[in-house]
Protein backbone atom coordinates (compact mmCIF):
# COMPACT_ATOMS: atom_id res chain seq x y z
CA UNK A 1 0.00 0.00 0.00
CA UNK A 2 1.27 3.54 -0.48
CA UNK A 3 2.18 4.91 2.49
CA UNK A 4 0.47 8.05 1.94
CA UNK A 5 -2.56 6.24 1.57
CA UNK A 6 -2.37 4.21 4.52
CA UNK A 7 -1.40 7.35 6.68
CA UNK A 8 -4.68 8.98 5.65
CA UNK A 9 -6.29 5.84 6.44
CA UNK A 10 -5.27 5.74 9.86
CA UNK A 11 -5.98 8.97 10.44
CA UNK A 12 -9.18 8.61 9.44
CA UNK A 13 -9.77 6.03 12.00
CA UNK A 14 -8.08 7.53 14.83
CA UNK A 15 -10.55 11.09 14.12
CA UNK A 16 -13.91 8.76 13.87
CA UNK A 17 -12.41 7.25 17.42
CA UNK A 18 -12.32 10.50 19.18
CA UNK A 19 -8.52 10.72 19.09
CA UNK A 20 -7.56 14.22 20.05
CA UNK A 21 -4.77 14.51 17.07
CA UNK A 22 -5.30 11.92 14.75
CA UNK A 23 -2.81 12.80 11.61
CA UNK A 24 -0.27 13.83 14.33
CA UNK A 25 -0.32 10.06 16.21
CA UNK A 26 -0.96 8.40 12.96
CA UNK A 27 2.03 10.03 11.78
CA UNK A 28 4.17 8.67 14.64
CA UNK A 29 3.29 5.60 15.02
CA UNK A 30 3.86 4.88 11.41
CA UNK A 31 7.26 6.59 11.94
CA UNK A 32 7.88 4.04 14.61
CA UNK A 33 7.51 1.19 12.82
CA UNK A 34 9.28 2.21 10.08
CA UNK A 35 12.20 3.13 12.88
CA UNK A 36 12.44 6.46 10.99
CA UNK A 37 12.30 10.36 12.07
CA UNK A 38 8.67 12.56 11.22
CA UNK A 39 10.66 14.36 8.96
CA UNK A 40 11.61 11.39 6.74
CA UNK A 41 7.78 10.06 6.50
CA UNK A 42 7.47 11.87 3.26
CA UNK A 43 10.12 9.98 1.40
CA UNK A 44 8.47 6.69 2.36
CA UNK A 45 6.39 5.76 -0.97
CA UNK A 46 5.59 2.05 -0.13
CA UNK A 47 4.66 0.06 2.78
CA UNK A 48 5.79 -3.88 3.04
CA UNK A 49 3.37 -5.93 3.97
CA UNK A 50 4.65 -7.38 7.34
CA UNK A 51 5.11 -3.10 7.79
CA UNK A 52 1.23 -2.42 7.00
CA UNK A 53 0.05 -5.28 9.18
CA UNK A 54 2.60 -3.96 12.19
CA UNK A 55 1.15 -0.34 11.28
CA UNK A 56 -2.80 -1.37 11.05
CA UNK A 57 -2.31 -3.77 14.53
CA UNK A 58 -1.33 -0.15 15.98
CA UNK A 59 -3.60 1.91 14.63
CA UNK A 60 -6.44 -0.59 16.01
CA UNK A 61 -4.87 -0.64 19.58
CA UNK A 62 -4.70 4.01 19.52
CA UNK A 63 -8.39 3.69 18.36
CA UNK A 64 -9.34 1.65 21.25
CA UNK A 65 -7.76 4.45 23.23
CA UNK A 66 -4.51 2.78 24.16
CA UNK A 67 -2.16 5.47 24.81
CA UNK A 68 0.46 6.46 21.92
CA UNK A 69 3.19 6.38 24.55
CA UNK A 70 2.41 2.53 25.28
CA UNK A 71 2.57 1.83 21.66
CA UNK A 72 6.03 3.63 20.86
CA UNK A 73 7.49 2.44 24.84
CA UNK A 74 8.67 6.13 25.36
CA UNK A 75 7.72 9.36 25.88
CA UNK A 76 9.90 12.70 25.61
CA UNK A 77 10.23 14.86 28.69
CA UNK A 78 12.37 18.38 28.30
CA UNK A 79 15.64 16.97 27.19
CA UNK A 80 15.45 13.43 28.16
CA UNK A 81 13.31 10.09 26.45
CA UNK A 82 11.56 8.22 28.80
CA UNK A 83 10.74 4.40 28.83
CA UNK A 84 7.12 3.95 29.51
CA UNK A 85 4.19 1.41 29.17
CA UNK A 86 1.71 -0.39 31.50
CA UNK A 87 1.67 0.17 34.78
CA UNK A 88 3.00 3.74 34.73
CA UNK A 89 1.35 6.99 34.34
CA UNK A 90 2.41 8.92 31.29
CA UNK A 91 4.25 11.96 32.15
CA UNK A 92 2.25 15.24 30.45
CA UNK A 93 3.96 18.12 28.32
CA UNK A 94 2.43 20.75 30.76
CA UNK A 95 4.16 18.89 33.98
CA UNK A 96 7.59 20.10 32.28
CA UNK A 97 6.87 23.54 32.76
CA UNK A 98 6.46 22.12 36.67
CA UNK A 99 10.06 20.63 36.63
CA UNK A 100 11.33 23.40 34.81
CA UNK A 101 10.31 26.04 37.94
CA UNK A 102 12.29 23.20 39.99
CA UNK A 103 15.17 23.09 37.68
CA UNK A 104 15.24 26.91 37.76
CA UNK A 105 15.04 27.18 41.61
CA UNK A 106 17.63 24.70 42.20
CA UNK A 107 20.35 26.45 40.35
CA UNK A 108 19.39 29.21 42.60
CA UNK A 109 20.29 27.55 45.55
CA UNK A 110 24.41 28.62 45.11
CA UNK A 111 25.46 25.63 45.73
CA UNK A 112 24.82 21.41 45.30
CA UNK A 113 21.11 21.50 46.04
CA UNK A 114 18.91 19.01 47.69
CA UNK A 115 15.97 18.18 45.51
CA UNK A 116 12.95 15.73 46.54
CA UNK A 117 10.77 14.84 43.98
CA UNK A 118 7.66 13.20 45.57
CA UNK A 119 5.40 10.76 43.86
CA UNK A 120 8.15 10.17 40.99
CA UNK A 121 6.00 7.98 38.96
CA UNK A 122 8.12 7.29 35.71
CA UNK A 123 11.28 9.49 36.98
CA UNK A 124 10.17 12.04 34.57
CA UNK A 125 10.78 14.78 36.82
CA UNK A 126 14.05 13.65 38.67
CA UNK A 127 15.06 12.48 35.81
CA UNK A 128 14.77 15.87 34.21
CA UNK A 129 16.50 18.03 37.32
CA UNK A 130 19.31 15.48 37.60
CA UNK A 131 19.73 15.33 33.84
CA UNK A 132 19.83 19.68 33.91
CA UNK A 133 21.32 20.26 37.08
CA UNK A 134 24.25 17.61 37.19
CA UNK A 135 25.31 18.29 40.79
CA UNK A 136 22.03 18.45 42.53
CA UNK A 137 21.33 15.43 44.64
CA UNK A 138 18.42 14.43 43.76
CA UNK A 139 16.06 11.92 45.62
CA UNK A 140 12.53 10.53 44.56
CA UNK A 141 9.64 7.87 46.37
CA UNK A 142 7.41 6.57 44.61
CA UNK A 143 4.29 4.16 46.16
CA UNK A 144 3.31 1.93 43.46
CA UNK A 145 5.48 -0.74 42.65
CA UNK A 146 4.38 -1.57 38.84
CA UNK A 147 5.12 2.43 38.38
CA UNK A 148 8.48 1.47 40.32
CA UNK A 149 9.75 -0.85 37.91
CA UNK A 150 9.50 1.61 35.14
CA UNK A 151 11.39 4.53 37.77
CA UNK A 152 13.68 2.13 38.24
CA UNK A 153 15.07 1.79 34.43
CA UNK A 154 14.32 6.01 33.94
CA UNK A 155 16.82 6.35 36.69
CA UNK A 156 19.17 3.96 36.48
CA UNK A 157 22.87 5.55 36.23
CA UNK A 158 21.56 9.25 36.77
CA UNK A 159 22.81 8.89 40.56
CA UNK A 160 19.08 9.60 42.02
CA UNK A 161 18.56 8.01 45.04
CA UNK A 162 15.23 5.89 44.01
CA UNK A 163 13.38 4.58 47.17
CA UNK A 164 9.77 2.71 47.50
CA UNK A 165 7.60 4.90 49.57
CA UNK A 166 4.92 7.24 51.12
CA UNK A 167 4.90 10.72 50.29
CA UNK A 168 3.88 11.42 53.80
CA UNK A 169 6.60 9.50 55.37
CA UNK A 170 9.19 9.14 53.23
CA UNK A 171 13.08 10.72 53.88
CA UNK A 172 13.07 11.28 57.68
CA UNK A 173 16.75 11.28 57.15
CA UNK A 174 16.49 14.67 55.12
CA UNK A 175 13.98 16.07 57.41
CA UNK A 176 15.02 19.88 57.42
CA UNK A 177 17.44 20.16 54.85
CA UNK A 178 15.89 19.92 51.48
CA UNK A 179 15.92 22.76 49.00
CA UNK A 180 13.27 22.13 47.12
CA UNK A 181 10.77 19.79 46.77
CA UNK A 182 8.63 19.38 43.82
CA UNK A 183 5.33 17.03 43.42
CA UNK A 184 2.96 15.74 40.70
CA UNK A 185 0.77 14.04 42.97
CA UNK A 186 -2.49 12.46 41.79
CA UNK A 187 -5.61 15.38 42.04
CA UNK A 188 -8.80 13.90 39.95
CA UNK A 189 -11.88 14.53 42.16
CA UNK A 190 -13.50 11.12 42.72
CA UNK A 191 -16.54 12.35 41.55
CA UNK A 192 -15.14 12.89 38.02
CA UNK A 193 -14.40 9.53 37.26
CA UNK A 194 -16.59 10.18 33.83
CA UNK A 195 -15.00 12.89 32.32
CA UNK A 196 -11.44 11.76 32.51
CA UNK A 197 -9.70 10.54 29.39
CA UNK A 198 -10.55 7.66 28.47
CA UNK A 199 -6.64 6.85 27.95
CA UNK A 200 -5.88 7.93 31.39
CA UNK A 201 -8.82 6.80 33.73
CA UNK A 202 -8.21 2.87 31.72
CA UNK A 203 -4.69 2.43 31.31
CA UNK A 204 -3.14 5.00 34.06
CA UNK A 205 -2.79 3.70 37.50
CA UNK A 206 -5.86 5.06 39.27
CA UNK A 207 -3.35 5.23 42.37
CA UNK A 208 -1.58 8.31 40.34
CA UNK A 209 -5.18 10.29 39.26
CA UNK A 210 -7.62 10.20 42.15
CA UNK A 211 -7.46 11.81 45.58
CA UNK A 212 -10.15 11.98 47.01
CA UNK A 213 -13.67 13.83 47.08
CA UNK A 214 -12.01 17.03 46.08
CA UNK A 215 -9.16 15.98 45.00
CA UNK A 216 -6.91 17.97 47.53
CA UNK A 217 -5.99 14.56 49.58
CA UNK A 218 -2.69 14.49 48.50
CA UNK A 219 -1.97 18.01 48.40
CA UNK A 220 -2.77 17.89 52.25
CA UNK A 221 -0.39 15.47 52.52
CA UNK A 222 2.34 17.22 50.39
CA UNK A 223 1.73 20.52 52.35
CA UNK A 224 2.59 18.41 55.38
CA UNK A 225 5.50 16.40 54.31
CA UNK A 226 6.92 19.75 52.70
CA UNK A 227 7.12 21.96 55.67
CA UNK A 228 8.67 19.03 57.41
CA UNK A 229 11.27 18.29 54.91
CA UNK A 230 12.37 21.99 53.54
CA UNK A 231 15.15 23.67 55.16
CA UNK A 232 13.85 27.74 56.48
CA UNK A 233 13.34 29.18 53.16
CA UNK A 234 13.22 25.91 51.13
CA UNK A 235 10.45 26.13 48.50
CA UNK A 236 7.60 23.30 47.55
CA UNK A 237 6.18 23.31 43.78
CA UNK A 238 3.13 21.09 43.06
CA UNK A 239 0.90 20.87 40.16
CA UNK A 240 -2.93 20.75 40.44
CA UNK A 241 -6.08 20.22 38.20
CA UNK A 242 -7.27 23.36 36.17
CA UNK A 243 -10.00 24.16 38.62
CA UNK A 244 -7.85 24.04 41.39
CA UNK A 245 -6.38 27.11 41.13
CA UNK A 246 -7.45 28.34 43.94
CA UNK A 247 -8.26 25.52 46.00
CA UNK A 248 -4.66 23.54 46.10
CA UNK A 249 -2.89 26.88 46.57
CA UNK A 250 -5.27 27.73 49.33
CA UNK A 251 -4.39 24.48 51.61
CA UNK A 252 -1.16 25.83 52.09
CA UNK A 253 -2.35 29.83 52.67
CA UNK A 254 -3.96 27.81 55.02
CA UNK A 255 -1.51 26.66 57.65
CA UNK A 256 0.11 29.79 58.16
CA UNK A 257 3.51 28.27 57.25
CA UNK A 258 4.12 29.50 53.74
CA UNK A 259 5.47 32.85 52.29
CA UNK A 260 5.51 33.65 48.27
CA UNK A 261 2.17 31.09 47.42
CA UNK A 262 1.69 31.67 44.06
CA UNK A 263 -0.34 30.28 41.31
CA UNK A 264 0.78 29.19 37.90
CA UNK A 265 -0.75 28.62 34.48
CA UNK A 266 0.13 26.62 31.65
CA UNK A 267 1.03 27.32 28.25
CA UNK A 268 -2.79 27.02 27.19
CA UNK A 269 -3.38 29.50 29.89
CA UNK A 270 -5.12 27.01 32.06
CA UNK A 271 -4.29 27.18 36.42
CA UNK A 272 -1.64 24.57 36.16
CA UNK A 273 0.81 24.80 39.50
CA UNK A 274 1.70 26.50 42.88
CA UNK A 275 4.37 27.00 44.82
CA UNK A 276 5.10 28.23 47.92
CA UNK A 277 8.50 29.13 50.27
CA UNK A 278 8.43 27.66 54.15
CA UNK A 279 8.23 30.95 56.12
CA UNK A 280 9.27 29.47 59.73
Amino acid sequence: MRASTARRDAAARLREAGVASPERDADLLLAHVLDVGLGRLPLVEDLGAAEQEQYDALVARRADREPLQHLTGSAAFRHVELAVGPGVFVPRPETELLAGWAIEQAHLVGRAPVVVDLCTGSGAIARAIADEVPDADVHAVELDEGALAWAERNLAGTGVDLRHGDLASAFDDLLGTVDVVVCNPPYIPLEAWESVAAEARDHDPHLALFSGQDGLDAIRVLERRAAELLRPGGVVGAEHADVQGESAPGVFVATGCWADVADHRDLAGRPRYLTARLAR
